[in-house]
C-alpha cells in the first residue's frame, strides 16, 4: 500500500506520499490542476481556480469558513505547489524507471495532527489515483485501519 512516511525540520513537519502513475506527466497534471476533479479528491476544494503564479484557490468548509490558498509554484507539467494559511502543498510529478511518480507533499506545524492529516491525505490521494485511472469515484471505509496504523507508526518514530 502507498503509505505516507512523517518527518521534521526545523520544527515544522512534512507528510510524504508517493504514487506511481504510467501515464504520462501531462495527462497526471491535467487531471490535478482541473477544478472539477480537484474538488472530488481534495478536501474543502471549490471549482473556484486560478490556475497561475499567485492565482488564488478558494476552500469552504461546509460549516461557514472560507479561505483561500495562493500558488506559488507552477511549471507545466511537473510542478504545482501552493500554501494554504500557514501549510505548504507540493504536488511533483517526476520520471521514474518504469514511469512516472506523483509525490505529494504537506509540511504544517502541529505534530499532534500527522496522524488524521495522514489519514485523510491517504484517502484523498486513493482518489486522485481513481481519477487518473479514469475509475468511478469510490470513498473506501477505510480512515479508522488507517488511522491504527499512522498513529503506531508515527508514536514508534518509523515513518
Amino acid at each position: 500500500m502507498n503509505y505516507g512516511k512523517l518527518s521534521q525540520n526545523n520544527g515544522r513537519y512534512t507528510l510524504t506520499f508517493e504514487r506511481e502513475l504510467p501515464f504520462s506527466p501531462e495527462k497526471v497534471f491535467e487531471i490535478l490542476i482541473d477544478p472539477d476533479s480537484f474538488t472530488q479528491w481534495y478536501p474543502f476544494a471549490t471549482k473556484e481556480m486560478e490556475v497561475k503564479i499567485g492565482g488564488r484557490l478558494k476552500f469552504d468548509d461546509g460549516e461557514g469558513s472560507l479561505y483561500e490558498g495562493e500558488i506559488i509554484e507552477l511549471a507545466a507539467p511537473h510542478t504545482f505547489v501552493f500554501k494554504k494559511v500557514d501549510d505548504l502543498l507540493d504536488m511533483r510529478i517526476a520520471e521514474k524507471e518504469n514511469g512516472f511518480v506523483f509525490t505529494f507533499r504537506h509540511s504544517f506545524d502541529d505534530a499532534s495532527m500527522a496522524m488524521y492529516m495522514a489519514t485523510g491525505w491517504h484517502r484523498c490521494l486513493d482518489v486522485f489515483q481513481q481519477l487518473v485511472y479514469g475509475e468511478p469515484v469510490e470513498w473506501r471505509d477505510n480512515a479508522e485501519e488507517l488511522r491504527e496504523y499512522y498513529q503506531e507508526t508515527f508514536k514508534q518514530g518509523e515513518q
